[in-house]
């Protein structure tokens, strides 16, 4: 009993809190940085883009497609072992891109393997052990802040990994990556792991209930599918917008330090993400950020394209980057409950990662085919409108299971 007592004091909702954030900020952050490797790699390997943005398509898709199930397994074993596996696979999975002469090879190891290792360290089931450590009072922030801690990891590896690049070669910045990625494995140890320490827990609803009671609401289905293009934004930018500073003659550190930018804005986006989300309606936050992504991508298509432009675009957009992340999940939570809160963001996240597939691909596609980002740029504004029309519907209203539960 004493020992239980113990290993239960020990993590304190700071320490869940620390342990969950640096989970966030190193799986999202080295994944961030994959996209300053398409320029060297594909010029090294004498590779198309398109067989680069394949790979990360592949990538995206399986951490989508991963997710669920290891959301599943977080929720009902707890999420300890799901990470330490997870990291394991993950840094398996970047150090195989090191030996991946052949195309076929770098699409196991950077997009199969690497995609499963993404999926089972995701930031989202170390966000969902960190909302049941805290009240149904500050979910919102809490979620604000495990997202801006993955935005933190984008503003430390992208100049990191470029630095690597540089100074070691794009192969030995591989292998350092996938030795950061290891220390997911003593952080995950910190994580409650009890799956029903959550508030509602003693409704008793099993797994199988709760979806069937999600994929059955009109409004998981709206938030579902607008995801979608939230996942085609942000994957396409992270792994073509490198190439395309580059393309416009600009320096490939600006490059990188865009990217940077997008996390460091993103940080202040996600923080006020989840403020807005505690008081304020969390559709109407999130109607508000497509409309405005598909404004910032138009003003860039017609502006000149300078480093200051380029610069304003990152920040902009970094406002705009994951704050969705809060607003969504916090949705999922709000109507649904946090109880199996991995396994519902999972299947939200699957569209989103339906949407970085095609976003990623496509990007590879159309480039190689026109030679320029146009397309997709265009394509981003319309969806990006769709996506704000999609969200008004959506009835944010808890269920009635959780009323007297979230009202005591």
């Amino acid at each position: 009993m004493s020992q239980s007592s113990k290993s239960v004091t020990w993590r304190s909702p700071l320490v869940v809190l620390v342990a969950g954030s640096i989970i966030s900020m190193v799986g999202f952050g080295v994944r961030s940085s994959f996209g300053l490797f398409l320029d060297p790699m594909t010029t090294s390997l004498g590779w198309s883009r398109e067989t680069f943005a394949l790979a990360m398509a592949i990538q995206n898709l399986l951490w989508g497609i991963g997710l669920p199930f290891a959301g599943a397994l977080a929720d009902r074993y707890g999420p300890v072992s799901v990470i330490i596996v997870g990291a394991i696979i993950y840094a398996l999975g970047v150090f195989g891109m090191t030996v991946s002469g052949d195309p076929l090879v770098f699409q196991f190891t950077a997009g199969l393997i690497a995609g499963i290792g993404v999926a089972f360290t995701s930031f989202s089931i170390a966000m969902a052990s960190m909302v049941r450590v805290v009240g149904v009072e500050r979910r919102s922030l809490v979620l604000g802040v495990g997202t801006a801690a993955g935005s933190c990891g984008q503003v430390l590896f992208s100049p990191l990994a470029q630095g690597f690049i540089s100074n070691f070669g794009w192969s030995s910045a591989l292998i350092w990556l996938a030795l950061i990625i290891l220390v997911l494995i003593p952080l995950a140890i910190a994580m409650p792991n009890d799956p029903d320490l959550a508030a509602e827990s003693h409704l008793q609803q099993t797994l199988r209930q709760a979806i069937r009671e999600a994929t059955g609401h009109r409004g998981f289905v709206l938030l579902t599918t607008g995801f979608f293009v939230c996942g085609f934004h942000v994957a396409f930018i992270t792994v073509h917008f490198p190439a395309y500073v580059k393309d416009l003659g600009l320096d490939p550190l600006v490059g990188a330090w865009s990217i940077s930018l997008i996390g460091l804005f993103n940080i202040a986006g996600s923080l006020l993400s989840g403020l807005f989300g505690q008081n304020h309606s969390k559709k109407v936050g999130l109607a508000t950020i497509y409309f405005t992504r598909a404004v910032v991508i138009l003003l860039l298509l017609l502006a000149p394209k300078t480093e200051l432009t380029i610069y304003l675009f990152a920040a902009a957009m970094g406002l705009l980057w994951l704050s969705t992340v809060p607003l969504t999940n916090g949705i999922v939570a709000q109507v649904f409950g946090v109880r199996y809160l991995a396994t519902l963001f999972g299947i939200v996240f699957l569209s989103h990662q339906l949407g970085s597939f095609l976003g990623v691909w496509l990007g590879g596609v159309i480039y190689d085919r026109t030679g320029s980002y146009n397309g997709m740029w265009i394509a981003g504004i319309v969806l990006g409108l769709m996506a704000a029309i999609i969200h008004v519907p959506i009835d944010e209203k808890p269920l009635s299971r959780l009323a007297p539960r979230e009202n005591a």
